[in-house]
C-alpha cells in the first residue's frame, strides 16, 4: 500500500508542478491546432483531408507534449538533486520512473485529444474505428513518453536534452508517415522510418480513421510494446549507470 501511495503522490506532483499549468495547458490546446491549419493551408486541400491529416496531427500532438516536458522535467529535478530524494521513497526503482513518466502519459493523451475534438466538428468520423485509435494514442503516448525518458537520462543539462529531443522529434515527423506516405521517401531512407517507433503508431491511426494501413494492426500493436519495453529498460540501465552511484 505505501508503494502504491507514493506512486500516486508522486504523479500528483509533478501533474500540479508542470502538467497543469497554464502555459502548457495552451501550448497542449494550440499547438495541434497550428499544425492542422499548416497543413490544410499547405496542401490547398478542403476538410475533406481531415481524416488524412488527423493521424499525423494527432501522432504530432502526442509526440511533441510528452518528450517536450518529461526531458526538461526529469533533467532538471536531477540538476537540483531532487531525484535523488525521490530514490529514498519506499518503492522500486522501475515504480519510481512509471511514476515519473505517468503525468507526461496522460498529458499526451489530453493532447491527442484537441485535433479529435477539433475534427469531430469538421468532418464526419462516423466510419472511424475509435476501439482501435484509443488504445493506439495510449501506445503511442506511452512510448513517446519513455523516448522522453532515455533522451533525460542520458543529458546532463536542461538545454542538451532539448536539444537532444529535436533530434528524434523533427526528423521523426517526415520519416514516420505522419502526413506524408513512407513509399514517397527515398529508397535509402525508408529502412530508417521503420526503426523508429512512431511509424507503427501513425499506421495505426491511418488504418483505423482512413483504412490506409501498410501493415497488420497486430503487427504495430507488436512493435510498438516492443519499443516501449526496450526503451524503458535502456532507460533504467542509464539511470543505474550514470546517476545513482
Amino acid at each position: 500500500m505505501k508503494r502504491w501511495i507514493a506512486f500516486w503522490n508522486i504523479m500528483l506532483k509533478d501533474m500540479r508542478a508542470y502538467y497543469l499549468k497554464p502555459p502548457n495547458i495552451s501550448w497542449g490546446i494550440f499547438f495541434p491546432a497550428a499544425w492542422t491549419a499548416m497543413f490544410f493551408i499547405k496542401s490547398g486541400r478542403g476538410l475533406e483531408s481531415i481524416s488524412a491529416l488527423l493521424p499525423g496531427v494527432i501522432g504530432v500532438s502526442i509526440l511533441f507534449g510528452t518528450t517536450s516536458m518529461l526531458a526538461v522535467t526529469v533533467t532538471f529535478e536531477k540538476k537540483n538533486r531532487s531525484f535523488e530524494r525521490l530514490l529514498l521513497e519506499p518503492i522500486p526503482l522501475e515504480m519510481l520512473m512509471l511514476a515519473k513518466t505517468s503525468g507526461a502519459i496522460l498529458f499526451g493523451v489530453a493532447n491527442s485529444f484537441v485535433p479529435i475534438i477539433l475534427a469531430l466538428f469538421l468532418a464526419d468520423l462516423s466510419r472511424v474505428a475509435w476501439m482501435v485509435v484509443l488504445p493506439a494514442v495510449v501506445l503511442i503516448a506511452i512510448a513517446s513518453t519513455f523516448l522522453g525518458l532515455f533522451i533525460a537520462v542520458s543529458v546532463s543539462e536542461v538545454f542538451e536534452a532539448q536539444t537532444f529531443s529535436n533530434f528524434f522529434r523533427f526528423p521523426m515527423i517526415f520519416l514516420c508517415g505522419l502526413f506524408f506516405p513512407i513509399s514517397s521517401l527515398p529508397t535509402f531512407l525508408r529502412p530508417v522510418s521503420y526503426l523508429l517507433p512512431l511509424t507503427y503508431g501513425v499506421d495505426i491511426l491511418h488504418g483505423a480513421i482512413g483504412g490506409n494501413n501498410i501493415m497488420s494492426p497486430g503487427l504495430d500493436f507488436s512493435i510498438m510494446a516492443g519499443f516501449c519495453m526496450l526503451l524503458f529498460y535502456v532507460s533504467l540501465r542509464n539511470i543505474h549507470r550514470r546517476w545513482i552511484v
